[in-house]
């Protein structure tokens, strides 16, 4: 279960921001192989002067636009699979929602399967059978 953080400045309209959100899912699940439904997201627009990010980090100008993407997952997945989440989440966004490439950063938690609980006071992925994860 990836725990997805989506923060930016505030001024999109509900469409836009749906429409980032199901690029993230959605490029999580081609790439990452995170089941369908296997979505918890947080979505939060911050006010001018509370959302501080450098704007030519590493060379790279960065807009009002600019979208963190924040993701806690279970460990395991190679530096490849990662490159690849992060190439289609871009292709995702720019064809989706007009975001520039420069507008977009991510990173990535890992944990392990004791990390998480869906419920029930309980380690979910160590007491639910593998089979019934998805």
């Amino acid at each position: 279960m990836p725990l997805v953080r989506i923060d930016m400045l505030e001024g999109r309209s509900a469409q836009e921001k749906a429409q980032i959100a199901d690029c993230t899912h959605r490029a999580m699940v081609e790439t990452l192989g995170v089941p369908e439904r296997d979505r918890f997201q947080i979505v939060t627009e911050h006010a001018p002067g509370s959302f501080h990010f450098d704007r030519a980090y590493l060379d790279i100008e960065r807009s009002d636009a600019f979208v963190l993407v924040g993701l806690t997952l279970a460990a395991g997945r190679s530096a490849d699979v990662k490159q690849s989440f992060y190439a289609r989440l871009c292709e995702l966004l720019v064809q989706t929602v007009g975001l520039r490439e420069q507008d977009l950063a991510v990173c990535l938690v890992e944990n392990e399967r004791a990390d998480w609980s869906f419920g029930n006071g309980e380690a979910s992925y160590l007491t639910i059978p593998k089979d019934r994860w998805r």
